[in-house]
C-alpha cells in the first residue's frame, strides 16, 4: 500500500481563495472511496499505487474544469513493500516512540 501526498495549486484564478477548487478536488476523493486526510497544506491519501496516480490525475485536472488557466501539482510518494504501512500506523509509530521515550505532548 502506498501513502500519496498532494498538493494542487490552481493559478491564473480570479480569486486568492483556493478553497472551491480544494473541495473540487476533494469531492474526487470523496466519490472514490479511498482514505484520505485532509491537511492545511495538502491532502494524504492510500491505497494501491496505480489507483491512487489516477486520483491525483483527476484532482489535477479539477481546477481546470472550474476555470483556472494553470495548475501546478507536487506529490511525494511512499510506497513500503516490505509490510503494510497506513497514514494512522505511521503516527501510531512516532507516538509510541514518544511514549516510550517518556515524553509526552
Amino acid at each position: 500500500m502506498a501513502i500519496v501526498e498532494v498538493t494542487v495549486i490552481p493559478l491564473g484564478t480570479d480569486s486568492t481563495s483556493l478553497s472551491s477548487f480544494v473541495a473540487g478536488c476533494v469531492k474526487i476523493l470523496q466519490q472514490s472511496g479511498v482514505q484520505y486526510q485532509l491537511t492545511p497544506m495538502g491532502t494524504i491519501i492510500e491505497g494501491e499505487l496505480a489507483s491512487l496516480l489516477e486520483l491525483v490525475r483527476q484532482m489535477h485536472e479539477q481546477p481546470f474544469l472550474a476555470g483556472a488557466s494553470r495548475v501546478t501539482t507536487t506529490i511525494r510518494i511512499d510506497d513500503r513493500r516490505d509490510k503494510t504501512a497506513t497514514m494512522q500506523s505511521k503516527v501510531a509509530a512516532v507516538e509510541n516512540k514518544l511514549i516510550s521515550a517518556g515524553g509526552t505532548e
